[in-house]
């Protein structure tokens, strides 16, 4: 099952990567946000939609929380989508 997680943007980018740190459920990481900045001019505090290491959409901030307490309320598959999502990697980590 593929679900996409919302995640709160705490950083952008100072460069010319699409990277960008996001929270979800505590956990920081980047994700790619390319498919989003030519459409949605992004900010810190803004909530996304990501599905493995991508950013899909921009949401609001009740639309996350919606959605947050619908995959709390899935159990394992929200478990499982988190850890794809721990594990998922943009291929530019680290650079």
């Amino acid at each position: 099952m593929c679900l996409g997680i919302p995640g709160e943007l705490v950083e952008l980018a100072d460069d010319d990567t699409d990277l960008a740190t996001v929270s979800v459920a505590g956990v920081r990481r980047k994700v790619n946000v390319g498919l989003l900045i030519e459409d949605e001019e992004l900010a810190v505090g803004d909530w996304i939609l990501i599905h493995v290491g991508f950013a899909l959409a921009k949401i609001d901030e009740a639309e996350a929380a919606a959605a947050l307490d619908m995959l709390h309320s899935m159990g394992p598959a929200y478990d499982q989508e988190l850890e794809e999502f721990v594990a998922s990697s943009t291929g530019r980590e680290g650079l």
